[in-house]
């Protein structure tokens, strides 16, 4: 079987099982809803029970049923408050399962052709990078949009400098190693997305940085030793009087109103500092043990490769302190309630004891979880790009050489379905050289050099690349395809296209592993300024000993290879004609182009070139 369709049914495999799990967990779902249906029905049972009962209560008169009746009006409360308890926990379930779905579901879209649910990374799009808008980094569309899987703020932010900033050949080799091994683990990493996706990024943010720099400062009213003390106490205080009302005196009831009336007023003297800190945290009970569920994976696993056990930096367990941070913040939201909120606060000042027992928390536990939140991103990123190589069994992690190297076979760009993707070969020669590339329209010239330049992205990145096989060096990527004016700037195309220019030329002089990917040069301007302006562009790349493929439509531009015949090379993309048609092959051959198509797109239109 040819390798190309080899991989099809691979891939047609791997769209096949997450088909089964969508299907499996469609079905645990249902059966769930369908358990907290019944639940819910015996609560109703439940309530009716104990209507029942107390009716009975009011009309028996027999003092032995009396009290058999009265213990029996409380089995109905101890079932209904365990059923309550169940139903909760399942109702979390079926949110969590819920998650899980999308995440399979996803990953069926993706493979099916339609867009990634993860953000497509608009925010990080540039003009003026060196790269990234050129070759597609960014927005929709773009090698972020197909290969993201984070939820999280900083898990979109390292996955973003991954892919637009220079790396080293050790780092990228870590990379690899760490990536390769999260493609071991990869049937957990989908319950480890399920269980950050679905909340707000941003309010995870607001309580990173509230616990960096606001937390301390806010909490510290409850510092005091009484305070704790008498907060401490007045559990026993309240029930202490409510049981000495109810066997003693009557006397003892008021004595409780009164502590409640004073308690009352003491929280609204507090009141607005309670706010401060409870609006920072309030309503984030689940997100809090969502990312729990998600760190307490990255603890248990066995982890081999050295850049992921740099992630682990804590020696505590930081899935148990945000559990707890996450258990202070449930009772916290009691106060939601006002009834309940009003009780709890007057009996037992509610409020300030979830105060101290945060501000406890904050001093033992909160740098640690912060660095444990941040790592989280780190790991998203690797399952983003593991996910990506799981999904493409046909791509492969390439080679990075320590020397000047680029050499690739059947290199194709990721994003252009396989179904219609054509692959090319090329390799740059031991010493740098220019290599001009002419051909028509539509021919493939510009596919190409972004489909070098993305490639070398995901190798850079730590990824698996769209090809057969690479080897290359780290190169600093410089392109130039996308030029524009810019009204805003009062900047024409020619000015704007210099603006680039000197922007490549800065930085083969800063760095010199810099490799420059040029479309179409100065196309603002005459031909004959074209040309010059092309022309010693490229012989100063040459003498600069700077790699470069340009592409152009030129012809005069390939004939430089007489004058350099050692540091320019020429390739091109031609157009086979059949009966006045044209059909493209889209694939690279050596020489300057001898076809063009611009007297057949004219003719089209009503032209006809003498």
């Amino acid at each position: 079987m040819h390798r190309s369709d080899t991989m099809l049914k691979q891939q047609a495999e791997i769209i096949a099982d997450y088909d089964l799990k969508i299907k499996e967990i469609t079905a645990d779902i249902s059966q769930t809803k369908k358990l907290i249906d019944q639940l819910s029905f015996a609560r109703i049972g439940l309530f009716l029970a104990e209507i029942l009962l107390f009716i009975l209560l009011v009309s028996v008169a027999d003092d032995g049923l009396h009290i058999f009746i009265q213990i029996g009006l409380l089995l109905p409360v101890i079932a209904f408050a365990f059923i309550v308890r169940k139903q909760s926990k399942l109702d979390k379930e079926v949110d969590y399962k819920k998650q899980l779905l999308w995440v399979y579901q996803n990953e069926w879209d993706i493979l099916n052709g339609s867009a990634n649910g993860y953000d497509h990374g608009e925010v990080f799009e540039s003009e003026t990078h060196p790269y990234t808008s050129d070759l597609d980094i960014f927005g929709n569309a773009s090698l972020f949009a197909l290969i993201n899987r984070c939820s999280t703020k900083n898990g979109n932010q390292v996955l973003a400098k991954s892919l637009s900033e220079k790396s080293t050949r050790n780092k990228i080799l870590l990379r690899q190693e760490a990536v390769k091994e999260m493609i071991g683990k990869i049937e957990e990493t989908y319950s480890f997305r399920a269980h950050l996706h679905g909340y707000d990024a941003e309010k995870i943010e607001q309580i990173k940085m509230q616990l960096k720099f606001q937390l301390g400062k806010q909490l510290e009213f409850v510092a005091g030793k009484f305070l704790r003390l008498y907060v401490k106490s007045v559990p026993y205080i309240s029930i202490a009087l409510i049981l000495a009302g109810l066997f003693i005196s009557s006397a003892f009831w008021k004595i409780l109103v009164i502590f409640c009336i004073i308690h009352g007023g003491w929280n609204v003297l507090v009141g607005s500092k309670v706010n401060k800190v409870f609006y920072s945290f309030g309503g984030s009970s689940n997100l809090l043990s969502g990312y729990a569920s998600a760190i307490l994976w990255t603890e248990k696993q066995n982890w081999k490769s050295e850049y992921t056990l740099g992630l682990l930096d804590s020696n505590i367990p930081v899935s148990k302190e945000i559990k707890g941070l996450s258990k202070i913040i449930q009772n916290f939201d009691a106060r939601l309630n006002i009834i309940v909120g009003s009780v709890l606060n007057v009996l037992l000042l509610w409020d300030l004891r979830c105060c101290i027992n945060l501000d406890n928390w904050y001093k033992s536990s909160s740098k640690d979880v912060v660095a444990a939140l941040d790592h989280l991103g780190d790991f998203e990123e690797l399952i983003s790009l593991a996910t990506t190589a799981h999904n493409q069994p046909d791509w492969v992690f390439p080679v990075i050489a320590d020397q000047f190297e680029l050499t690739t076979t059947q290199v194709g760009h990721p994003l252009i379905n396989k179904k219609i993707r054509v692959s090319n070969d090329f390799n740059l020669t031991a010493e740098p050289t220019v290599d001009i590339v002419t051909g028509s329209n539509m021919a493939g010239k510009s596919t190409f050099l972004r489909t070098l330049g993305i490639n070398m992205v995901l190798a850079y990145a730590g990824a698996p690349v769209c090809a057969q096989s690479m080897r290359l060096s780290v190169f600093s990527i410089n392109t130039y395809m996308r030029i524009k004016d810019s009204l805003n700037e009062s900047t024409s195309t020619f000015k704007a296209e210099l603006n680039r220019l000197k922007m490549i030329l800065d930085h083969v002089v800063k760095d010199r592993d810099t490799l420059v990917l040029i479309d179409e040069m100065l196309r603002g301007t005459n031909s004959r300024d074209k040309y010059l302006g092309s022309k010693v562009f490229i012989e100063k790349l040459i003498a600069e000993k700077t790699p470069a493929l340009f592409a152009t439509h030129d012809l005069q531009l390939a004939d430089l290879i007489i004058d350099h015949p050692k540091a320019v090379r020429n390739f091109h993309f031609d157009i086979q004609i059949t009966d006045g048609e044209m059909k493209f092959d889209y694939l690279l051959k050596h020489g300057p182009c001898k076809t063009f198509n611009a007297a057949i797109l004219l003719k089209e239109i009503g032209l006809t070139l003498d």
